[in-house]
């Protein structure tokens, strides 16, 4: 068994993750992606790896990477449809609509005029976030059409493929916080809320983390939602309404778990390695099987 490690900057996150390896005695390669460069039609060095625990920054670089290990039989943790489909916030949205799972309503539109429209049509406050994006980055809660036609013109200048869609989502007046729920290997094994008396509630934006005990709600949705972008090892945000119960905000795939570690005393670089290596022994017993067919009987 041998493992690579894909990062861009050694946080306390991949610092663990190494930790974890070590402490298991698991070889383990550390590959800047920033440096990585694959062949296509040769998937060379890469082929003395059973999986790929994929920690980069950028969602760009991940997403890629994960595509073309995956296309040669490594597994990657995460693979790359669930990347593909948690690090787009519309992709997200379509695959929660899809399996029925509760999240706050969202329209989507492709032109300045038809989003204000829109906004006007359903009434204000509401959140407008790019579709790729992180630690809150670049979310707006628009209160009026003065600030929803300055917004909008910004975000038309920016001209990037991102900011040409619009996603709008539903404001809700959540409690001054959501909850942060970990699935790993199809179980949710811990949860924390994130308090702030900001709208955005991001621990990265200042929230601070409580822990959340995890009741049989948070896990049936939680698992839910872990099925229906296709598994693996992601945290699900949840807002809390006051009519409708929990409704799903964002999925990540990447999560950082800095501050969940040490308030909840779960080991989740652990659990994410002792995931990765049981999905390295289900790909390397797939491949002795289908070296070694079975003799067909005449």
């Amino acid at each position: 068994m041998k493992v690579a490690v894909l990062y861009s900057r050694v946080r306390v996150e991949e610092r663990w993750i190494f930790e974890a390896l070590e402490k298991r005695g698991i070889p383990y390669d550390k590959i800047d992606d920033r440096q990585a460069v694959l062949l296509l039609s040769d998937p060379g060095q890469w082929e003395q790896y059973d999986v790929v625990i994929e920690r980069c920054l950028s969602f760009k670089n991940g997403l890629y990477l994960t595509q073309v290990l995956n296309s040669w039989g490594i597994p990657t943790v995460n693979m790359y449809q669930v990347a593909a489909t948690c690090g787009d916030k519309l992709t997200t949205s379509v695959a929660l609509n899809n399996a029925g799972i509760p999240q706050p309503r969202v329209w989507v539109a492709f032109t300045p005029e038809a989003a204000l429209e829109t906004m006007e049509r359903i009434g204000f406050p509401i959140v407008l976030k790019p579709v790729v994006g992180s630690w809150g980055r670049l979310l707006a809660k628009i209160n009026d059409r003065d600030a929803a036609e300055a917004i909008l013109e910004h975000k038309e200048q920016l001209g990037s493929f991102q900011h040409s869609v619009f996603y709008m989502q539903e404001f809700i007046n959540k409690p001054g916080r959501d909850i942060r729920s970990f699935v790993i290997g199809g179980k949710t094994v811990c949860a924390i809320y994130r308090n702030s008396p900001h709208w955005i509630t991001n621990t990265a934006r200042g929230g601070l983390a409580e822990i959340c005990p995890v009741t049989p709600d948070i896990d049936q949705i939680s698992l839910a939602v872990a099925q229906a972008v296709g598994g693996g090892a992601i945290a699900v945000d949840l807002l809390e309404d006051p009519e409708r119960g929990f409704l799903v905000n964002e999925v990540n795939h990447t999560m950082e778990f800095h501050s969940t570690v040490p308030l909840t005393g779960v080991d989740i670089p652990g659990l994410i390695v002792e995931f990765a290596v049981s999905e390295a022994e289900k790909y390397q017993a797939l491949r002795a099987i289908q070296s070694n067919p079975a003799p067909v009987s005449l």
